[in-house]
C-alpha cells in the first residue's frame, strides 16, 4: 500500500499532471498595461494600412481632390480663354499634352478644372442623401411602431423610383435654373432610401445594447439617447455606404450631362466634356476617352476605398483572412 502512495501515477495507476510549484496566478492574471488599447476604428486602421490597394486608392482620391481645390497646381492654361478654332481636334503639342477639343480648348486643362464641378456635385448629393437617410433610418429603427411603418413605406416608395430617372424629370422641369445645387438636390433627394435601410438595420441592432438601457435608466430622454449613444455606435456602416454613394453621384452627374439634362454647356465638368466630345468621336476619339478615363479611375478609387473600409470594419471579414 505504501508503494502505491509513493507512485507518481497515484493509487489507481493513472497519470496526474500538476502545475509546477513556481507558477503564480498573479503572473497569469496580470494585466499588460504596456499594450495600447484597441477599438473598432483602431483595428480597422491597422488592417487598412497593410493593404496596398488602400494606399493606391487614397492617393488617387487625394490627387483628384487636390485638382478640385487647387487646379493651378496642375495646369497654367486657361480652359476657356485660350480656345482657338485653329487647334480644333488637334493632337498633343508643347504645353498641351492631351491635345485639343472640337472648339480648340486644351483637353488636360478642362479635365483638371472639371474635377471641381464633378466632385462638388458628388459631395453635395452625397451629403443630402446621407443626411436624409440618417434621419429617416435612425428614427424608424429607434422609435419603431407606427413611425417605423410610416417612414419605411416612404422609403420603399423612393427606393422603387430610379434616382437617375427622377433626376432627369427634375432637371427638365427646372431647366431654367440648372446649377450645381439643383443637380445635387435632384440626385441626392432621390438616392437616400438605401442609406436609410442600412441605418435602420444598424440602429435596430444597437438599441438592444446594455449601454442604451443604462442611459434610459439614468433618466436620459429617448431622443438624447438616440443622438448621444445609438447614432455614434451605428455610424460605421454609414461611412462605407457614403463612400460608395459619392462614386455613384459622380457617375450620375456624368450620365445626366451626357443625356443633355445636366449642367449647362458652359460649365466645365467631366460629364459635359464627354457629352461634347461625342460629336467628334470618329475624328478625334481621344477628346472623349481622356475624360472617360479620369472619371472611371476616380469612381473606381472611391468604390475600392468603400469596399476596403467595409471589410476592415467587419471583424468576421478580418477573421476569414
Amino acid at each position: 500500500m505504501s508503494s502505491d502512495l509513493n507512485d507518481p501515477r497515484g493509487p489507481l495507476g493513472v497519470d496526474h499532471y500538476v502545475a509546477p510549484a513556481t507558477t503564480s496566478t498573479l503572473v497569469v492574471d496580470a494585466v499588460r498595461v504596456d499594450e495600447k488599447p484597441s477599438n473598432l476604428w483602431l483595428d480597422a486602421w491597422r488592417d487598412l494600412r497593410r493593404r496596398p490597394v488602400f494606399w493606391i486608392s487614397l492617393v488617387v482620391v487625394a490627387i483628384v481632390l487636390l485638382m478640385a481645390i487647387w487646379p493651378t497646381l496642375f495646369t497654367q492654361v486657361a480652359p476657356n480663354n485660350d480656345c482657338q478654332l485653329a487647334n480644333s481636334n488637334g493632337g498633343p503639342t508643347d504645353g498641351h499634352p492631351l491635345g485639343f477639343t472640337f472648339l480648340g480648348c486644351d483637353v488636360w486643362a478642362r479635365m483638371v478644372w472639371g474635377a471641381r464641378t464633378s466632385l462638388t456635385v458628388g459631395l453635395l448629393a452625397t451629403i443630402i442623401g446621407t443626411v436624409i437617410g440618417l434621419v429617416m433610418g435612425a428614427f424608424a429603427g429607434f422609435y419603431g411602431g407606427w413611425l417605423d411603418s410610416l417612414l419605411s413605406r416612404i422609403g420603399d416608395i423612393f427606393f422603387s423610383i430610379p434616382y437617375i430617372l427622377a433626376a432627369i424629370v427634375v432637371m427638365s422641369v427646372f431647366s431654367a435654373n440648372r446649377n450645381v445645387f439643383t443637380l445635387a438636390f435632384a440626385i441626392g433627394g432621390f438616392a437616400w432610401a438605401s442609406t436609410a435601410r442600412v441605418v435602420r438595420a444598424e440602429v435596430l441592432r444597437v438599441r438592444q445594447a446594455d449601454f442604451v438601457t443604462a442611459s434610459r435608466a439614468l433618466g436620459k430622454s429617448r431622443f438624447g439617447t438616440l443622438v448621444s449613444h445609438v447614432v455614434p455606435n451605428a455610424i460605421a456602416p454609414l461611412l462605407v455606404i457614403t463612400t460608395i454613394s459619392l462614386a455613384a453621384a459622380i457617375v450620375a452627374e456624368a450620365t445626366l450631362a451626357f443625356l443633355g439634362v445636366g449642367l449647362g454647356s458652359d460649365v466645365m465638368s467631366w460629364g459635359n466634356d464627354i457629352s461634347q466630345a461625342q460629336q467628334s468621336l470618329r475624328v478625334a476619339p481621344m477628346a472623349l476617352i481622356y475624360p472617360s478615363i479620369i472619371l472611371t479611375v476616380t469612381v473606381l478609387a472611391f468604390i475600392l476605398l468603400g469596399e476596403l473600409i467595409r471589410d476592415a470594419l467587419d471583424p468576421r471579414a478580418r477573421a476569414r483572412r
